[in-house]
C-alpha cells in the first residue's frame, strides 16, 4: 500500500472503531437482517464510527464442512453483507483468514486466557451438546480467536444483541488481564446495544428466536428464499385459536407477525393494529408475506449477482485485508513487544 494510502488509514483513526463479523453458516435470516445488518449499515451510513466487517471462516473451522461447501458459504455471506448496503468504499470488508494477525494474536491471547472462563462460555456448552463427536479445541479456545479479532483494531464499540454481551465480556476481561501485567496495550471495547431492530421468533415456534440452524425450513426466512417461498412460509405460520389482528399475551404468533410487519413498513404497532382491523389472520399473513418478499427481494437478486461476479468480491476481500492489516499489525507488534518476543522488521 502507497505512503499516502497508509496517511489516509491512519487519518481514519479518529473516528471511534466499530467492528463486525458474520460466520458463513448458510443464509442469513429475516431476523439476522432486520436485528443485525440493517444496524450495521445505519452505524456505518452515520459517518461517526472507522467500521469493519468481516466473515469470521476461521471461527468456521471448529465444525465439519465440506470444502466446496464452506468456500461458497464464506463467498455468499460476503455477497450478502455487500447486498445489505455494506460498503467497500465506507468500510473496510474483509476475510478474517486473510488477515494473518487473527490467528497469530489468538494464540498469544490464549495463554492469557484461563480455562475456568472458557468452560463457562455458553457457546461452548451449546455447540457441544450439538457436536458431540466433534468437541476439539477449536471449540473451547474460539473466545481467545474472537478477543484477537477483536482487539487487534483497538476497537471502540463492537454491535451486538444482547444474548452476545458475554463475547464482549470475556474479550474485556482478556484485555484487562493482559494491560494489567504489561501496561495500556489493548483498548477495552464497549458491546454497542441497538435500540431498533425487532426481535424476530421462529414462525414454526414463536417462543424461540428465528435461527439459521432450525431443521425446520418453515419457521425460517432467509434472505436468499424467493417470493413464492416467503409467503408460503408465512400461511403456514404459527398463530393462536383467535381472529384479531392485536398484541396481546399468550399470542406469541401474531404478537411475532405484527413486529416483523412493523419493522419491515415502518408502521407502529398501533397503525398495524388500525391497519388490520376486522381482518383475519389470513389476510395478515398473506400482507407480511407480501411486504417481506418485497423487501428481501432486491438483496435476493444482488446476492445472486455477486455470486455470479467471484473475481469481484475476491478483488473487494483482498483490499480490505490490506487495508485491515496495518492496523492489525501495528497492534500485533506491540503485543510482541510486551511480551518479550522479537519484533519483525516490515519494509
Amino acid at each position: 500500500m502507497s505512503e499516502l494510502s497508509q496517511n489516509n488509514e491512519v487519518k481514519k483513526e479518529k473516528k471511534k472503531i466499530s467492528l463486525s463479523f458474520i460466520q458463513p453458516s448458510g443464509s442469513i435470516t429475516l431476523g439476522n437482517y432486520l436485528g443485525a445488518l440493517t444496524n450495521w449499515v445505519t452505524i456505518q451510513n452515520s459517518g461517526d464510527f472507522n467500521c469493519l466487517y468481516a466473515m469470521a471462516d476461521l471461527h468456521a473451522l471448529t465444525v465439519r464442512h465440506e470444502p466446496a461447501d464452506l468456500r461458497k458459504q464464506i463467498y455468499q455471506g460476503l455477497a450478502t453483507l455487500l447486498a445489505c448496503g455494506i460498503d467497500p468504499e465506507k468500510s473496510i470488508v474483509f476475510l478474517q483468514s486473510h488477515v494473518h494477525q487473527h490467528a497469530e494474536l489468538g494464540w498469544i491471547l490464549d495463554c492469557y486466557t484461563m480455562f475456568g472462563e472458557l468452560s463457562r462460555m455458553t457457546q461452548f456448552k451449546d455447540k457441544s451438546a450439538k457436536n458431540a463427536d466433534n468437541i476439539n479445541a477449536g471449540l473451547f479456545t474460539y473466545p481467545a480467536l474472537m478477543a484477537a479479532d477483536i482487539l487487534l483494531y483497538q476497537t471502540d464499540f463492537v454491535p451486538v444483541g444482547q444474548d452476545q454481551k458475554q463475547h464482549v465480556e470475556i474479550a474485556r476481561d482478556i484485555a484487562n488481564r493482559f494491560n494489567g501485567i504489561y501496561g495500556k496495550t489493548f483498548n477495552l471495547p464497549e458491546p454497542y446495544i441497538t435500540k431498533s431492530g425487532a426481535r424476530i421468533m421462529s414462525l414454526a415456534d414463536p417462543t424461540k428466536k428465528m435461527s439459521k440452524s432450525d431443521s425446520n425450513v418453515n419457521a425460517i426466512i432467509t434472505v436468499t428464499d424467493t417470493d413464492n417461498e416467503i409467503i408460503k412460509k408465512f400461511k403456514r405460520a404459527v398463530t393462536d385459536s383467535g381472529s384479531e389482528v392485536r398484541m396481546g399475551e399468550g399470542k406469541d404468533g401474531v404478537n411475532n407477525l405484527i413486529n416483523i410487519y412493523s419493522a419491515v413498513t415502518g408502521k407502529s404497532t398501533e397503525e398495524v393494529e388500525r391497519e388490520f382491523e376486522g381482518k383475519g389472520y389470513g389476510d395478515f399473513k398473506l400482507a407480511c408475506g407480501e411486504v417481506v418478499a418485497d423487501r428481501i427481494r432486491p438483496i435476493r437478486e444482488k446476492i445472486n449477482d455477486y455470486m455470479n461476479n467471484r473475481d469481484y468480491l475476491d478483488q473487494i476481500s483482498a483490499v480490505g485485508a490490506e487495508r485491515a492489516s496495518i492496523f492489525a499489525q501495528r497492534t500485533l507488534d506491540k503485543v510482541y513487544k510486551k511480551v518479550g518476543l522479537v519484533v519483525k522488521k516490515h519494509n
